[in-house]
């Protein structure tokens, strides 16, 4: 059984980790549990959801047994994340095609303009129980 709000992220982007580093320090009540695409648990929640498709450019966001991915998977962890957060929840207005879009773009320069990790992101001792592998 797999906890209810995880986010499937790309685990050698620097931009993808700082992310979620992002998400661990503002979450207080440890409501995310993170896995990378390329872990076991990632890849596994892929074939779950029938995302095989998905390419490591897209974050996955898995809740209530719903997927959302690219745009909408970060628009719906903001509004999870709750707080002055959800203020950014006005670009939902937009269509999902533009903001997916402005999505895309930044995560094809990724790499280039925030460089790559030579191997997966390794949690701390303490955060390891909010990782799956």
């Amino acid at each position: 059984m797999y906890p209810n709000h995880i986010i499937i992220f790309d685990g050698v982007c620097n931009l993808c980790c700082g992310w979620v580093n992002f998400l661990i320090r503002k979450d207080k009540y440890a409501k995310f549990t993170f896995a990378s695409l390329q872990s076991e648990s990632g890849k596994k929640l892929s074939d779950i959801q029938k995302l095989n498709s998905i390419k490591t450019d897209s974050i996955i966001y898995i809740k209530d047994n719903q997927h959302f991915i690219e745009s909408e998977a970060i628009l719906e962890i903001i509004k999870d994340l709750g707080g002055f957060w959800k203020l950014f929840l006005i670009f939902r207005f937009l269509p999902t095609s533009i903001l997916n879009l402005f999505y895309k773009y930044i995560a094809q320069k990724r790499y280039k303009v925030f460089g790559k990790r030579v191997s997966c992101m390794i949690p701390t001792p303490e955060l390891q129980k909010r990782f799956l592998t």
